[in-house]
């Protein structure tokens, strides 16, 4: 028996479209697509997220080692060995974590004695950015005590910026085609710590 509006070619096909297997099969098509972007979205979003958690792990923990260190080594003109300490207690971290450090342990932070501040920026393959390590040793912090006295408070400042590679941008052209979405971002984590010394 012909399927109605087929002709004698496309009838065993025309059956076969029909069926409730092939409904299936080609809504099944239709939403794939959206389903990939979903789950790499949901994907990458979470590596985003478990990334500044470590980031963030990895600057308190700088911090809180620099922070036990006295700053008269700060004034010497050459790296100080607490800001040393710091930057390369942040780097064990990151590769301990298995975090591409993008040669962060390859560099030599630069700085001042006057500003109290040293900078490290790394960007080896295959990270897709840079990755700046800040470490401020005479960040001022004013705290309000009894009968609202403010007094500043001498702490160590330790932040750093991560180029985060997402994999959204390749999958949301299923999609759309011809979408550009940003291939990195910047994510951040800073800590600030009193200094003890």
């Amino acid at each position: 028996m012909r399927a109605r509006g087929c002709g004698d070619r496309l009838n065993s096909f025309c059956a076969v479209v029909r069926s409730t297997e092939a409904s299936q099969l080609l809504e099944f098509a239709v939403a794939l697509p959206l389903l990939v972007v979903l789950v790499v979205g949901i994907f990458d979003f979470g590596g985003a997220f478990n990334l500044k958690h470590q980031l963030g792990s990895a600057v308190r923990d700088g911090a809180r080692f620099a922070t036990t260190l006295s700053l008269d080594d700060v004034t010497l003109g050459t790296l100080p060995s607490s800001v040393n300490g710091a930057w390369q207690l942040v780097d064990s971290y990151l590769v301990r974590a298995e975090i591409n450090d993008c040669g962060l342990g390859t560099t030599v932070p630069v700085g001042s004695p006057t500003t109290y501040t040293w900078t490290s920026t790394a960007n080896s393959s295959p990270c897709t950015g840079n990755l700046t390590l800040t470490i401020e040793r005479a960040y001022m912090v004013h705290a309000s005590g009894v009968n609202s006295v403010t007094t500043d408070v001498i702490c160590t400042h330790v932040s750093i910026t991560y180029p985060f590679q997402w994999h959204f941008s390749k999958v949301i052209q299923l999609l759309a085609p011809g979408t550009t979405y940003g291939a990195t971002i910047p994510v951040a984590a800073d800590a600030v710590m009193p200094n003890m010394n």
